[in-house]
């Protein structure tokens, strides 16, 4: 009998983490292709910049004319290897994927030319951009490896995720207009600011930090999973019990609560539903935190 439930609890994991990666690589993979739309059908023909590292590959590109596939690989590294050690391999993984099929179908692919009105290229161009960025954080990867620094950065020092990014993108931006032009600079602006409330918009508006409550009758195996294999601080409270969908009185209970960065959301919620499929699981945006142990504990 234990081994048929072992067995039995073996496959329903197995399924679970099957349907997970498909639905991830899914996301990439439609944020690949709506990336690419943004990149040759609007952006790069028309020499217009984006924020973050897509915005510095776009601009080396202007600069020094060598290959945008190539430069995407190149800037996009170190916030990888920077990923895979703050974030998880399988996160660095699944960037890395990302941002090679990225660069393979920016350099493959030919689009005729959609519109010459600056305005709408702008715009148009950070809205497929902005969707390509936000569909592939919904599979758990970026093809845009700058919130990764960002994110590394917030830790160590007092600046948010969302100063560190305003900060490089503004030196980006005045960098444009000094070597490139200052229209350049400010249609780039406009670019950036439509794929920015795109990306929100993808991924329902979510900020740098997502607190999760967990109510499980599993809650010791659950809380013993998040603090030895997600490496991530955990803290119990004790609820009492209300009613029921039945009008029956419930059992006192002991709620998890945790914050993990979005990106590892995806992984949280995998987990959990390995363990309890059943478990009431409350996700709200964190805007900041202090202290605690967001990031992972320190090899010994």
């Amino acid at each position: 009998m234990i081994k048929y439930f072992r067995s039995r609890y073996t496959g329903l994991n197995r399924n679970l983490i099957l349907k997970s990666n498909m639905r991830d690589f899914a996301f990439i993979f439609v944020g690949v292709i709506l990336a690419s739309v943004g990149l040759k059908g609007f952006l790069f023909p028309n020499n217009f910049l984006d924020g973050g590292a897509m915005g510095l590959s776009l601009l080396l590109q202007i600069l020094t004319g060598f290959n945008l596939s190539v430069l995407i690989v190149l800037v996009n590294l170190p916030f990888i290897l920077l990923g895979a050690k703050q974030i998880s391999i399988p996160f660095a993984i699944k960037s890395s994927l990302a941002i090679f099929v990225l660069a393979i179908m920016v350099h493959i692919i030919q689009l005729p030319t959609i519109t010459d009105d600056k305005l709408l290229i702008a715009v148009f161009g950070g809205f497929f951009l902005g969707a390509g960025i936000g569909f592939s954080i919904r599979g758990g990867a970026v093809i845009d490896g700058t919130e990764v620094l960002a994110i590394s950065i917030s830790r160590k020092s007092s600046l948010t995720v969302g100063d560190f990014i305003a900060i490089f993108n503004v030196f980006l931006f005045v960098l444009a207009a000094t070597i490139v032009s200052v229209e350049t600079a400010m249609y780039s602006m406009l670019t950036y600011f439509s794929a920015s409330k795109t990306v929100d918009f993808i991924i329902n508006g979510i900020e740098e930090y997502i607190g999760v409550m967990i109510i499980s009758d599993d809650y010791e195996i659950i809380k013993e999973m998040i603090a030895t294999k997600l490496e991530r601080g955990v803290t119990v409270f004790r609820s009492d019990g209300g009613y029921g969908t039945k009008g029956k009185a419930m059992p006192d209970k002991k709620i998890l609560f945790c914050v993990v960065t979005r990106l590892e959301v995806s992984r949280m919620l995998l987990e959990v539903d390995k363990i309890d499929q059943t478990a009431f699981v409350i996700q709200y945006p964190i805007k900041d935190t202090k202290g605690g142990m967001i990031k992972r504990r320190p090899l010994h």
